[in-house]
């Protein structure tokens, strides 16, 4: 088969990795990629909102199977574009892509169909959802209504805090149009929890469930960014809150589309919290998390192949899927200013040092090749990953090779999977 994966960071190019592995790939392409990416595929210079280019790109090479990566462009109709033409393209369709692309469209979804979730209010008027703030209690959530980067959510500690995120997402527009609409809504205090599914209507296969540290900084501390490490499993929740996730949120949820007449078809993520009072929704997105991807995947024995053939043939029901009992932990190394604004194209060393410990896996997001060597691109630059007997293992691994990977300004979280190892501890 001949494969174009869309898309250019850490997700994709642990999606091309797992592509890679199986004997039915014989091309593989990639756009736009990265430089990471280029060791695997051939990338190629498009992308990811230019459909026609991608389009004509697949007729051209005689494309089997196109795999979309990000949220944008299957917010924006990518897969209706491609299926127009008769190409065969894994992802939601756009009406589905919506549970994404609108928090509002998401949070009513859940309440119509009584799917565990925070109470929360909606605005398109600025003054209104003052008003409603002022007479809230903190910490409490804001969340811009569209994409934004995985950015457009702040979990405000102060009422002066929570005013400001209010008007930089209604009155400054630092989202653009994504802040047109707001979320406001109560503050869910407890683990978070990422459960990736193979999804084909109402044919729910959960992945391994992973959790992600948003906040910057060790301790959860300073601003949320699209996700600094991952780890997978989570030993120390129990199985049962797992299941009940997986039966009262994904699968409702899954079915509440198809009887919405907006069938899901591709990867769901149900972004979780384990509240006193069970699991309950924070977010859904409409494709594989990033950085969820780079540690779910490495831990997969069946082919990717086969389980995006068998949900496009609507076969999924039918396919066993198989995991490794290894833990993987995924350790974010980021620019110098991120989530804010920061620099690009800072020289980075110790690539292959790293990669050539046992155990370790590095996936770029942010990288380009420059002058015949590989320097920083993006904000999240690299995520590092170590596979291990257990959480210890894998987590130790990682940061071996993290310790060994340097760039200007280069940051990094020194704690992610430390919630597993004392949650351990303490039970």
């Amino acid at each position: 088969m001949r494969i174009l994966v869309i898309g250019g960071g850490g997700r994709e190019h642990a999606i091309v990795w797992a592509l890679k592995k199986s004997e039915k790939v014989s091309e593989l392409y990639c756009a736009p990629g990265n430089a990471g990416i280029a060791q695997l595929a051939e990338c190629v210079p498009i992308q990811v909102g230019q459909f026609e280019e991608l389009i004509q790109f697949s007729v051209d090479h005689a494309i089997d199977l196109v795999v979309v990566g990000p949220d944008d462009p299957l917010a924006d109709g990518i897969v209706d574009a491609f299926e127009a033409k008769q190409i065969p393209i894994f992802g939601p369709r756009k009406n589905a892509a919506e549970i994404e692309g609108s928090k509002i469209f998401m949070k009513d979804l859940l309440k119509k169909y009584a799917i565990p979730t925070a109470k929360y209010e909606t605005f398109t008027d600025y003054e209104a959802a003052k008003s409603y703030l002022s007479a809230q209690q903190t910490p409490i959530v804001i969340k811009a209504d569209g994409l934004a980067a995985g950015k457009g959510v702040t979990v405000a500690y102060s009422m002066e805090e929570a005013q400001q995120a209010l008007a930089d997402m209604m009155v400054n527009k630092v989202f653009g149009q994504s802040g047109d609409q707001v979320v406001i809504e109560e503050f869910l205090e407890g683990q978070e929890m990422s459960i990736l599914a193979f999804v084909d209507g109402e044919t729910v296969r959960p992945m391994v469930p992973a959790q992600d540290h948003k906040p910057v900084f060790d301790g959860d501390k300073g601003p949320n960014t699209g996700g600094m490490g991952t780890y997978t499993p989570l030993p120390h929740i129990p199985q049962a809150i797992i299941d009940d996730a997986i039966e009262n949120i994904i699968k409702p949820t899954a079915k509440a589309m198809v009887s919405e007449g907006r069938p899901f078809r591709g990867v769901l993520f149900a972004g979780l919290m384990i509240t006193k009072d069970g699991a309950k929704t924070i977010e859904f997105n409409a494709r594989m998390g990033d950085p969820e991807t780079q540690v779910v995947l490495p831990r997969l024995k069946t082919d990717l192949v086969d389980i995006i053939l068998a949900a496009l043939n609507g076969r999924l029901d039918q396919l066993d899927i198989e995991w490794s009992d290894e833990a993987a932990t995924c350790v974010i190394l980021a620019s110098e200013g991120y989530p804010a604004s920061y620099p690009k194209g800072r020289a980075i060393s110790g690539l292959e040092e790293a990669a050539a410990l046992e155990g370790v896996l590095i996936f770029h997001a942010g990288t380009a090749a420059s002058d015949g060597q590989i320097v920083t691109n993006g904000g999240r630059v690299l995520g590092v990953v170590g596979v291990g007997k257990d959480t210890e293992a894998s987590r130790e691994r990682a940061y071996e090779a993290a310790k060994k990977i340097h760039f200007d300004g280069v940051h990094y979280r020194s704690d992610i999977a430390l919630k597993a190892l004392q949650g351990l501890a303490q039970s």
